[in-house]
Order: structure tokens, then sequence, then C-alpha cells
């Protein structure tokens, strides 16, 4: 995995590294920045002193949890959502993956299988989990057969739509540009 988000070198260098990082930046990735998101898991392990890992979340104590989410500057707007969100993830992924978020995908066979198994995951409805396999294929080489399919949209070459396709400070203009537009279509379609 090659990560250049434009984030600091060290919230790249561990999404580089982390499977459960991409995971959480991927979790926290609603309602604020992109940026803000891939870079909270970074955040929490300096808070923690080192990098959990995804059955040490799971098992963490829920209102400590909130309270390292919690602290300024929040990890996310809704801490406590958040949290919560973070430790049923990684329940998940303790209980279904032996704790280890490469699992996910890792020899997952097809783009379909690869897309069921992560929209299983709490919080991850359709537009999050092709988001998510379409990261896995144009970001990690995760590229089962008939991901592109799987991801929709966001897995079209040269598309500008999410974080999958965010390498830079051009791309990331791009990607909000779609976005914008995306929203005002929709507060149109409503008007």
């Amino acid at each position: 995995m090659s990560f250049s988000l434009p984030i600091p070198a060290e919230a790249n260098a561990l999404l580089d590294r982390d499977p459960l990082a991409i995971l959480l930046g991927l979790v926290l990735d609603q309602q604020i920045t992109m940026e803000k998101a891939f870079t909270s898991p970074l955040v929490l392990a300096q808070r923690l002193g080192h990098e959990p890992t995804a059955t040490e979340l799971a098992d963490f104590d829920p209102d400590a949890l909130l309270e390292i989410f919690a602290t300024p500057p929040a990890l996310h707007r809704f801490p406590r959502a958040m949290a919560t969100r973070v430790q049923e993830v990684c329940r998940v992924v303790a209980d279904r993956y032996d704790g280890e978020v490469a699992a996910l995908w890792r020899d997952v066979p097809t783009g379909a299988e690869l897309y069921r198994r992560i929209f299983a995951l709490p919080g991850f409805g359709k537009q999050k989990a092709q988001i998510f396999v379409a990261l896995l294929g144009k970001q990690c080489g995760v590229q089962p057969t008939g991901w592109r399919e799987a991801a929709g949209g966001y897995g079209e070459a040269g598309a500008y739509r999410s974080v999958a396709d965010i390498v830079d400070g051009e791309s990331l203009a791009r990607v909000r540009e779609y976005k914008k537009a995306v929203k005002a279509e929709a507060k149109a379609a409503k008007d």
C-alpha cells in the first residue's frame, strides 16, 4: 500500500502499514472532512501511546474510549456515536476475522464477495461499501475479479468521486467539485 492523501506524512505512513487505520478512516469519514477522518487513526494511536489492534478496541472500556474520542480536539464531531461505531466494527473484525482487518480482503475471490464482507460491517451502507472497495482496488492493489463493478461508479478509472481517487491536492479538489455538484443536484431535485 502507498497512500499519498493530502494529510500529514505520519498519518499516511500509518495508513500504509496498518489496515486498521484504513478501516477506521472509512468508518469516521462522514460529516467531517476526509483529512480529519484519515488523520484521526493517528491521533487515536498517539493518545493510546501505541497502534491499537481491532481486538483491543473491541474489548476497550466504552467510557474510556469515548473519553479518548471526545478529548479536544475530538476525533470526530460526534465522538460518542463514532467511538461506539468504531467499537462495533472492531468487534465484527475480532469475531469474524480473528482480529485481523486484512482478512476482510485477503484471498477474497471476487469483488462481489469483497463488497458483501464490507457491507456487512456496522455503518457501511451501499455507498460507503462501494467506496471502500474502490479504495482497496485503486490505492491498495486489492483487485479481485469484478472489483470495479462491485465498487459501482466509484470503481471507474479516471473518476474523481471519493477518497479512493485522492492522491494529491489536485485530485482532492476534483473530488470536492464532484461532491458539491452531487449535493447541488440533490438540493435542486428536492426543491
